[in-house]
């Protein structure tokens, strides 16, 4: 059975990486590099800063955009990039995989000896390719797991997590370090440790996951003296798991370069850690004389003699053995501090980073589960015995391109499928320290069996003492109606509604005099297009200038584990045939009303969204506690 589980997975997965290459060319076949650069996934113009002997010999080129800082983009450690020049990028162009990204500087490593001569003249860029590798290994993992399937001394892990084989739990209390948790997180600690092969931590938004997960990997650390991998689907996730420990004074070292910059951060980088080694100084003395017999070999152009030929010839080997003693000595080094680290932290697909590739774990731990897709937390888990899923099933789900594949169970998440086959594996953290009770009170009852509590510090705080914790504006009879913008829906009429309720409220509070500092805002829709109204509109309202340092306005999907004092949401749909498309997803809703600390405030039109159960008894919810108002009563504004 494990076998057929790991062949139907590659097939989907197969299925998934078809549909995702097709839509990556159909974004960039036959566009320009402007066109590239606004998607994401060129950096266009830029200049090399810097080029260096990297691993296996590779020269590094270290290369930095010079314009157009203000685009986003999707440059990540690990991925494939392309080197191009513009004057004939189907030809002048090379491949390579980043091994650093950092503000407007990136590092590839380019599997050449020498820079081409294109690369003097100007007009390059770099293109982000299509993600071959994070298939690739998904792919390589599913196989072993098949392999070890058909082992007649079968994993016991994979046993329990595709066949259903129960899990077991160590009887006597064990080696709990004293902490200040609450009780679900004390139990949640307590699985964790006393369990054999499989605990599950599921908390919901607020309830201090990351705060329970340190204290658990601390407990241990203490008590055993082998590794713990912690992984997570997102560079945030891990970053921050990665900062709390190392705060915590573990000896964690991070694999690929973090997104986010903090002194405890890189300090834990593997880069980091390698420059304070003291055999470093003769790697930099190898490098640089590697460097200069390159440098003489440049002297002898290709087309002299032979005599000319052969002399560059041997001075690029006598670089290639040096460059052979020095990837021996960074694999010494690295191999020195993985021995003496007690936590390795990456994303999923980073645990079978070259560096890391062949360590195996006594422990695994998987933040954020909600949203890893199955093929690649089977990366790690191979590499250990006993498995951590920490997450929330009723937050976002992972990303699918293909509806196919979707439909046909990629978009079920371990997490989820592991909650309902093991529930004594699983401890609900039940205290939260985020929202008002009044907003956290819906979501609990419709996700989480009504158990959520809000703890003492939050149940109660509002912006101001006679506020409102929760509203619901109905622009229903406003004509405010949606419209179809590429194949985006808006709702400008809407939008300008909320922007101006929001000026009234940022006024009143101005006026209130706060004794704690502004509160801080939230604009939410799950409409890219509608978004990008309410971000101009925001951008616009000379009103708002003085407060534009506190209104964050941004899709549902990029707010998920983000928290502000108030929340306002754009529903956006308002059609008479009561058609909510995307709203049905009411996971994606659930993330949405649970980002606000003290206030939040829903707009849309209850007529088209009553035809939804959810909406009709959120809608039922706000009108019980005196939170319910149609826009009528705003017409002032």
């Amino acid at each position: 059975m494990p076998k057929e589980y790991f062949k139907n997975l590659q097939d989907l997965l197969h299925v998934e990486r078809e549909e995702d290459l097709q839509s990556y060319l159909k974004l960039t076949e036959n566009t320009s590099a402007a066109d590239r650069r606004a998607l994401g996934l060129t950096w266009y113009p830029i200049a090399i800063r810097n080029t260096e002997i990297g691993r296996g010999d590779y020269l590094t080129v270290e290369l930095e955009r010079t314009t157009h800082h203000e685009f986003s983009h999707q440059f990540r450690f690990g991925s494939s990039a392309v080197l191009f020049s513009n004057h004939d990028a189907k030809v002048d162009r090379i491949d390579g995989v980043i091994t650093h990204v950092g503000g407007h500087k990136m590092k590839i490593s380019l599997r050449i000896d020498e820079m081409p001569d294109w690369a003097r003249d100007g007009k390059l860029g770099v293109d982000l390719l299509f993600d071959n590798n994070s298939y690739d290994e998904m792919q390589l993992a599913l196989k072993q797991a098949t392999n070890l399937a058909d082992q007649p001394s079968e994993n016991k892990l994979i046993k329990i997590l595709t066949k259903g084989d129960k899990p077991s739990f160590q009887s006597e209390e064990k080696f709990i370090l004293p902490n200040a948790l609450n009780a679900s997180q004390q139990l949640a600690v307590n699985k964790i440790v006393s369990a054999d092969h499989l605990a599950i931590v599921h908390g919901p938004p607020g309830t201090g996951k990351t705060t329970t997960l340190v204290q658990a990997i601390k407990s241990l650390v203490k008590h055993s003296d082998q590794k713990i991998l912690v992984v997570a689907p997102s560079n945030t996730a891990v970053d921050l798991l990665t900062e709390k420990l190392a705060k915590e004074g573990l000896n964690v070292i991070r694999v690929g370069n973090p997104a986010r910059v903090s002194e405890h951060l890189m300090a834990a980088t593997l880069d980091h850690k390698m420059a304070d080694h003291a055999e470093m100084k003769n790697i930099k003395t190898l490098k640089k004389q590697a460097n200069e017999y390159k440098n003489m070999a440049h002297k002898y152009k290709r087309s002299f003699g032979k005599a000319e030929r052969d002399q560059r010839k041997a001075l690029f080997n006598e670089a290639h053995k040096i460059g052979k003693e020095v990837e021996q000595l960074e694999q010494y080094i690295m191999d020195n501090l993985f021995n003496k680290a007690q936590i390795i932290t990456a994303t999923l697909v980073g645990a079978n980073h070259y560096t890391v590739r062949n360590l195996t774990y006594n422990t695994i731990i998987i933040d954020e589960a909600g949203q890893a897709l199955e093929p690649a937390c089977w990366i790690p888990i191979l590499k250990a015995q006993k498995v951590v899923l920490a997450g929330d099933h009723f937050q976002l789900s992972p990303t699918i391109k293909s509806n196919e594949a979707a439909r046909n169970g990629l978009s079920k998440t371990l997490l989820e499928k592991s909650v309902h086959l093991h529930p004594e594996a699983v401890v609900l953290l039940n205290e939260q320290y985020r929202m008002n009770e009044k907003i956290m009170k819906y979501s609990s009852q419709v996700f989480y069996e009504d158990q959520l509590s809000a703890h003492d510090s939050v149940a109660h705080h509002l912006l101001f003492a006679e506020d409102e914790a929760l509203s619901f504006i109905d622009t229903a009879g406003c004509s405010f109606d949606e419209k179809l913008d590429g194949t985006s829906t808006t709702n400008p009429d809407e939008a300008n509604f909320l922007i101006k309720h929001l000026v009234k409220l940022v006024e009143d509070l101005a006026q209130k005099k706060l004794t704690n500092s502004f509160p801080t805002f939230a604009i939410i829709s799950p409409y890219k297009q509608q978004i990008q109204i309410l971000q101009r509109l925001v951008k616009e309202e000379e009103k708002l200038f003085p407060y534009q340092a506190y209104i964050s306005v941004n899709t549902i999907d990029s707010f998920q584990g983000q928290e502000r004092d108030v929340v306002y949401i754009s529903l956006t749909r308002s059609n008479p045939e009561g058609s909510i498309g995307f709203l049905a997803d009411t996971r994606r809703m659930n993330v949405a009303m649970t980002r606000a600390k003290k206030k939040l405030v829903v707009v849309g039109d209850g007529s088209t969204l009553s035809k939804s159960a959810f909406y009709a008894n959120f809608i039922q919810y706000a009108e019980n506690l005196g939170g319910y108002h149609s826009a009528w009563e705003f017409v002032e504004l």
